[in-house]
């Protein structure tokens, strides 16, 4: 990590001091050390800059581990409905299933699209007939939807989700399914959260 090894060195550092030194923009930046401050490489205070965070302490064992930990190690259960359901539906299975998003799936299991608390919030507010509307109408389709492969780090994972402000990414594999309008068709196997991103760097930062 050659972000980390600069802070090293050089803490404490500001983000425009790091990427001078890489000859990068500061926007280009912006979501690596998003991602090590997360993961606890990295700790920023404001007007003071970067220095090396708690997670250094335990070595590079866990640095290597972290590394070459992929998606399929971590990933849990994916939480679906189908693209009919009703928006009552979905906010049924947010509640029953304490999740802040719904994979939505079609009828050949292949993702269709993402549906979050904030999408059924937004859709709902003021529109009385909003419960018996599919979720379909309110969803996030594929292709715009961000996923996760199983065999993908779970640091390109967390990259994923820091770039494009999402909490959750449905994992899946390439489907038997055809293609549409020459777009490959995704087969939902699991999903990889925020919550688990933390419960690595837990499990990382307090090993022996």
């Amino acid at each position: 990590m050659q972000i980390v090894e600069i802070i090293k060195q050089h803490a404490p550092i500001t983000g425009e001091q790091i990427a001078e030194m890489l000859g990068l923009s500061r926007p280009t930046l912006r979501s690596d050390l998003a991602l090590l401050v997360m993961l606890g490489y990295v700790d920023a205070k404001p007007k003071v800059g970067y220095s090396p965070g708690s997670a250094m302490s335990t070595g590079s064992q866990a640095s290597r581990k972290l590394q070459t930990m992929k998606v399929k190690d971590v990933q849990s259960m994916p939480v679906i409905v189908r693209e009919n359901a009703s928006v009552h539906d979905a906010v049924v299975s947010l509640f029953m299933e304490n999740v802040g998003s719904l994979i939505v799936v079609d009828e050949e299991n292949c993702l269709s699209g993402v549906i979050s608390r904030k999408d059924l919030l937004k859709f709902t507010l003021g529109n009385t007939a909003a419960a018996s509307m599919p979720v379909s109408m309110v969803m996030t389709r594929e292709p715009n939807v961000i996923h996760a492969e199983p065999d993908e780090t779970v640091i390109d994972a967390a990259r994923k989700m820091i770039h494009h402000q999402v909490d959750s990414l449905p994992v899946v594999v390439r489907s038997k399914q055809e293609s549409v309008q020459g777009r490959n068709r995704w087969e939902v196997v699991g999903r990889v959260t925020k919550t688990i991103m933390t419960q690595i760097l837990l499990e990382l930062a307090t090993e022996p």
